[in-house]
């Protein structure tokens, strides 16, 4: 009888999200001006849990500084990033993994709502995406990224890659970490259909410019990994590896 309910939830939170995806698909099509396309694909994205009855429980939301920063996140399913969308101010551009430009609709849904793309394994196209990165940061424009840029079914903490550190002190920009805790469970890697259950989000204080972990890309990826790990229930991977 659980696995059908839950089979149930599963189907119906499927149906939930493929409306707000349509709903979203029109707004990216039919709405003039990025801030608006921002606010009305948020709200869809936040809708999306809500309407499945999955209403997360968001902490530490004064974290964020009233100006331009960058928001870093562990990755654990592939709700984190409706996840934030949803639940973090609107203003947010997304750092998104290259590959996504071969999946023309969400390619095109995420990039008419302020996405912005890097190549991970082109030399060339990687480079050049690095560099409007950076010039996005020296222009003031907030990011948010997934440093562990993909996740797996085993539980815990990467390697944080480099490009969100880089852009962050380039553009002498505050780092907030967030704790995502629950969508693995919810629908982590190697699973067809979302289970119930809670979800949190907890946005930890902010690592200023001033910060002595701002002199070096690695100090600061590293210390924006470790407040994450400080308060998720999930293994230090890198930790395994010694």
């Amino acid at each position: 009888m659980k696995g059908l309910l839950h089979a149930l939830f599963g189907l119906y939170a499927i149906f939930a999200f493929a409306v707000c995806v349509l709903f979203s698909l029109l707004v990216a099509v039919l709405v003039p001006g990025l801030e608006r396309r921002r606010r009305l694909v948020a709200g869809a994205a936040r809708a999306s849990f809500l309407l499945s009855g999955v209403r997360p429980e968001i902490k530490g939301l004064e974290n964020l500084p009233d100006s331009s920063c960058v928001v870093v996140a562990n990755h654990a399913s592939y709700l984190d990033g409706i996840l934030l969308k949803g639940f973090l101010p609107a203003r947010f551009s997304f750092v998104i993994k290259g590959e996504m430009r071969d999946v023309p609709i969400a390619h095109f849904l995420m990039r008419r709502s302020g996405a912005r793309f890097v190549e991970r394994f082109k030399s060339a196209e990687s480079s050049r995406d690095a560099r409007q990165i950076v010039k996005a940061a020296r222009g003031g424009e907030s990011l948010g990224f997934f440093p562990e840029g993909t996740f797996i079914a085993e539980p815990g903490v990467g390697r944080f890659r480099a490009g969100a550190f880089m852009a962050a002190i380039k553009g002498a920009m505050p780092v907030v970490p967030i704790a995502i805790s629950g969508t693995r469970e919810m629908l982590g890697a190697g699973k067809a259909l979302p289970r119930p259950g809670p979800i949190r989000i907890d946005i930890l204080p902010p690592i200023l410019p001033d910060d002595p972990a701002y002199g070096d890309h690695h100090r600061l990826a590293e210390t924006a990994r470790q407040e994450i790990l400080s308060v998720l229930d999930e293994p230090d991977l890198l930790a395994t590896l010694d």
